[in-house]
């Protein structure tokens, strides 16, 4: 009998947060019951040089918006900040963006008011929220060494003068290959559900796990993908993979309560050997 409390008991998730960040959702997953197995997807590490994002703090004067679309640039930019001897009531002028609620909160920890959240946590969102907002402004949008150019482009095109920093990369840890590889071959630790918390956790997976572009045919059998929103979901579909679980709220959250509605004890029949 499963203990109340446990939807997610004898389950075997893979987590492929980066592993200063797994520990929220590992942790959730196992308070339901979860047999979870952690391999980082995706490694965070800094910028080839600070040297734009420095330039950009030292001028903060000159910019009216800041936008930050994660938490690790915000961690990126309290460290500059620090370095730089720039005390955070140097920036109360600027209004802040941040892309969601773990983004804002790390925002205010650093001791910076946040003025805009979106109602979606992706960079579509970000942009409407901003409508009517930004034209003539400066905006300075400190991101990933890789990201998608929408937030630029969009506020290019509404008026606003962008300059793009990057605060931080994400890399793929060659570490992971060897122990991917094996808990894929093995079926007493083969995952039946491996979360997906960013696009570039599912490229670095797919990567990790041999494939180049696509995966091999049958690599995957009976294993359920679970995307922390549409814009991770795009991506899986690209390298050919089935969202068969998507987050109705881009939050670990709402990632979580996904994987209990469509893998919980109560709908876990529906999870076939070989089906997605």
């Amino acid at each position: 009998m499963t203990p109340a409390g446990e939807p997610l008991s004898g389950l075997r998730i893979l987590v492929g947060r980066a592993r200063h960040q797994a520990a929220k959702l590992s942790s959730s997953l196992r308070a339901l019951g979860a047999d979870v197995l952690e391999i980082p997807f995706i490694e965070i590490r800094p910028p080839r040089s600070y040297e734009p994002l420095d330039s950009a703090l030292e001028r903060i004067a000159q910019y009216d918006w800041l936008i930050l679309t994660s938490v690790n640039g915000v961690g990126a930019l309290s460290c500059r900040l620090k370095a730089l001897g720039i005390a955070p009531d140097e920036l109360s002028h600027v209004q802040v963006a941040a892309i969601g609620p773990a983004t804002r909160e790390a925002v205010e920890d650093v001791g910076l008011a946040v003025a805009v959240v979106p109602g979606q946590y992706v960079a579509e969102s970000v942009v409407e929220s901003l409508a009517g907002r930004i034209e003539g402004k400066r905006v300075l949008l400190a991101r990933a060494k890789v990201a998608r150019d929408v937030i630029p482009r969009r506020l290019k095109n509404m008026g606003a003068r962008v300059d793009v920093v990057e605060a931080y990369q994400t890399v793929s840890p060659e570490a992971s290959r060897g122990r991917l590889r094996s808990v894929l071959r093995q079926p007493g630790r083969r995952p039946q559900v491996v979360a997906f918390t960013s696009s570039s956790t599912v490229r670095n997976f797919v990567r990790l796990a041999g494939g180049r572009t696509h995966p091999a045919p049958g690599a995957f059998d009976g294993i359920r993908f679970a995307s922390i929103g549409p814009v991770t979901s795009a991506t899986l579909r690209e390298f050919g993979l089935p969202v068969d679980i998507e987050a109705s709220e881009y939050t670990i959250e709402g990632l979580t309560r996904a994987i209990v509605e469509r893998c919980g004890v109560a709908g876990r029949s529906a999870v076939r050997p070989g089906a997605h």
